[in-house]
């Protein structure tokens, strides 16, 4: 009897223990990392909803998200492979870096990360061929880089001397390579946008030399649309100052944001 006794207070005292320590640690104990959300991680986006019921495409077990399963279903997504934006990604061989899942059905699953992709240079700069000056060079480059730098997770800033963007961008280059390949010198992987660049006067008429006209202004549609929306019967496709402002390209003067249906 009087070891039941002892027993139920040695356990009554553990549980008062572990109920302190969670009060103490409740905002780690309810995030969005606990046991309820890993076993509920949020819905899947539009996309994948079809896999709602069936973990095991996605995730192996211990391991998680599975590169090789991603790569197995899109493989014959002709859809995909042939977009010039994808081609890339034949040499990267990780999905999750920039793309997520569990954020909802209308969620975004494609989150360009540059930090990532210098983690992922990295780990295939580490499988190449011994004696590669240049390959030798970015990787010492890269790893000093991401030891240098407190990232709890990812780095929120990767030195943009250490990647060839052009290898990427050269299939969506906008500037029809009229200014070479080296995009640092006005871009960052921060923020792509230049605060510095100010567009020229809608009054100018060199449009068209950076600027290439949709397919729809090519066809019947430009007479019978886009030049009675402007009011420009006379307008030609390659004199975009007649019909745009230089605020938004779906800004026509006299007439607002044009959104045709």
């Amino acid at each position: 009897m009087k070891s039941f006794s002892l027993f139920t207070v040695i356990l009554m005292i553990i549980a008062i223990i572990t109920i302190m320590l969670t009060w103490q640690n409740k905002d780690k104990v309810f995030k969005a990392n606990s046991w309820q959300a890993m076993s509920n991680p949020g819905a899947l986006s539009d996309a994948h909803a079809f896999l709602s019921s069936d973990c095991s495409s996605c995730h192996t077990s211990i391991k998680g998200a599975d590169p090789i399963k991603c790569m197995l279903c899109h493989s014959s997504d002709k859809t995909i492979l042939q977009k010039q934006t994808t081609s890339f990604h034949s040499s990267v061989g990780e999905c999750y870096g920039c793309h997520t899942e569990h954020k909802g059905k209308s969620g975004l699953i494609t989150n360009m990360d540059h930090s990532s992709l210098a983690e992922i240079g990295l780990n295939s700069l580490k499988k190449s061929e011994k004696g590669d000056e240049e390959r030798s060079e970015r990787y010492a480059e890269l790893n000093n880089w991401l030891n240098t730098h407190q990232k709890p997770l990812h780095i929120t800033h990767i030195k943009e001397a250490t990647l060839d963007c052009f290898s990427c961008h050269q299939n969506d280059d906008q500037h029809f390579k009229l200014f070479g390949k080296n995009c640092i010198e006005c871009h960052s992987t921060v923020k792509w946008n230049i605060p510095e660049f100010r567009h020229p006067s809608d009054k100018s008429k060199d449009c068209s030399m950076c600027h290439q006209a949709p397919p729809s202004h090519y066809m019947m549609h430009f007479k019978m649309i886009s030049q009675k929306v402007a009011g420009k019967p006379n307008a030609k496709v390659n004199q975009c100052y007649e019909c745009h402002q230089d605020t938004s390209w779906t800004d026509i003067k006299n007439v607002g944001l044009y959104k045709h249906h």
